[in-house]
């Protein structure tokens, strides 16, 4: 018997639209491996990853999923799973080794026959141009708080859509820029590993300039009329006392209109410029810039996880620090180092990330009243958690019922969304496989499919079976 209005977001029955798109993601760095092979280069994480501490038991994408060798396979996984869309992002070191001047023509033939192999499943390609592997030469010219970046990233995006934009459904410039710029560069807890609040946000904005210069040319370059879109990390904040409106203005401003602001109003607001001034004085920002970065787009992704709580510190208390994400010594948060993130209730997915699919209706909603001619994607959502493989006498199997309960979960609140009058065009699983976890190496898994990282084979967990046929009907299946 269907079940709706459950005030837990455990509806079921729950039918989406037939032109609503269910897919999955990945990143390059994260599956790929062959990380010296056929002309690849260096990138940011390459190095952060190989240096001693940076990363869980030293462990690097060197290998990873094997994905470069095993694409056909891993192809024919996701027709007979029925994906609609598969989300992907193209290493920019393999196909421009240095991050300019020449392009390597075997990283290419990779990309155009993982596109090709799509298209000739049915199934809808989204390349990301950039999800945090950084040429590592343009690092050591300074990286992202570097201007010049921007420019290469233009250059490198025109250049990568003329030679597979005829074929691309939707290009997505940046995948969560805030990790790129205030965990690369503030915390050090992604690569390259600098602790700088000054460089984090030069960073922001060069990131956000590198978009604005990167649409107009894709839109030159490709010639068949793709989706242009960004995708964004959206912080859900939430507050515990009277200080809390004020450490949530101040978060806000950082997590969220920092990239919000400039992308889709043109401008920055005066209470970020304000907040961290004693960091920068914002003078990397030149005329003309904000006019350039304020560029149409058709769809703005939108990855959610989970929510944080804050308020202000005063200073007296021992000051917590629980926004999700691994302490290297430096702060992601420049300017509001005096704002307090205050442990949350559970439950709890395997990263201690609280499972809060309310967050993701608030989350929707709210970008909806911001910007209601805007289309949004939920790009990303999905949840680590210890799976087991169990043997029957069927085979081996992977019993994952707390993700399958979990995505039951968000998607409930993606429907109530709509429900409630937003237009979101569809939703991609965090994520296909099982993958090299960022600072968190192979120790945690995200994937609807567990990989054996020693024999590389796949293994379908019961939740890549259970969105399967939620893709196959368009519905989430009854409850009892």
């Amino acid at each position: 018997m269907a079940t709706t209005g459950s005030p837990d977001y455990r509806d079921g029955g729950l039918s989406f639209a037939p032109d609503f798109v269910f897919g999955s993601a990945t990143a390059s760095y994260q599956i790929e491996g062959a990380a010296h092979e056929d002309g690849r280069g260096p990138s940011i994480w390459d190095t952060f990853s190989h240096t001693p501490g940076k990363t869980w038991n030293g462990d690097t994408g060197d290998v990873a999923d094997d994905h470069y060798h095993r694409l056909d396979a891993d192809l024919d996984l996701m027709k007979e799973l029925g994906l609609e869309a598969y989300r992907f992002s193209i290493a920019w070191p393999r196909i421009q080794p240095t991050g300019s001047g020449s392009f390597n023509r075997k990283g290419v033939e990779f990309y155009s026959r993982l596109v090709d192999g799509l298209l000739a499943r049915g199934i809808r390609p989204v390349a990301t141009l950039y999800h945090w592997d950084l040429p590592q030469p343009l690092e050591d010219a300074g990286g992202w708080p570097n201007r010049d970046t921007a420019y290469r990233f233009e250059e490198y995006a025109a250049r990568t859509v003329e030679a597979l934009g005829d074929r691309v459904h939707t290009w997505t410039t940046f995948n969560e820029p805030w990790c790129s710029a205030y965990l690369g560069y503030g915390s050090g807890a992604h690569a390259p590993g600098r602790t700088d609040g000054a460089d984090a946000l030069a960073a922001v904005h060069h990131l956000n300039l590198a978009h604005g210069l990167a649409v107009p040319e894709i839109r030159r370059a490709a010639t068949n009329d793709p989706e242009l879109s960004i995708t964004l990390n959206f912080h859900v904040i939430r507050g515990e006392d009277d200080t809390s409106p004020e450490a949530i203005r101040r978060i806000d401003a950082l997590a969220n209109r920092a990239f919000t602001s400039p992308l889709l109003r043109g401008r920055y607001d005066d209470d970020l410029l304000a907040d961290t001034a004693e960091v920068t004085d914002w003078s990397f920002v030149r005329d003309g810039d904000l006019a350039q970065i304020h560029q149409p787009i058709e769809v703005l992704g939108v990855n959610y996880y989970s929510t944080v709580t804050v308020k202000m510190w005063d200073g007296a208390t021992p000051r917590t620090n629980n926004d999700g994400h691994k302490d290297m010594g430096g702060s992601p948060w420049p300017g509001s180092r005096n704002v307090e993130f205050l442990p949350q209730a559970g439950p709890y997915t395997d990263m201690g990330w609280n499972i809060a699919p309310d967050g993701l209706e608030e989350l929707l909603v709210h970008l909806h009243e911001e910007f209601p001619d805007q289309p949004l994607m939920v790009t990303e959502n999905g949840a680590a958690f210890p799976d087991r493989v169990v043997e029957t006498e069927h085979g081996a199997r992977v019993p994952d019922a707390d993700r399958i309960d979990y995505l039951n979960r968000h998607f409930t609140a993606a429907h109530r969304a709509i429900a409630r009058g937003v237009d979101l065009r569809g939703y991609f699983v965090w994520s296909l496989l099982d993958n090299f976890e960022w600072g968190y190496g192979y120790s945690k898994r995200f994937g609807i499919v567990r990989v054996d990282y020693e024999t590389q084979e796949r293994i379908p967990k019961d939740s890549a079976r259970w969105f399967a046929d939620v893709i196959r009907e368009h519905r989430t299946p009854d409850l009892g």
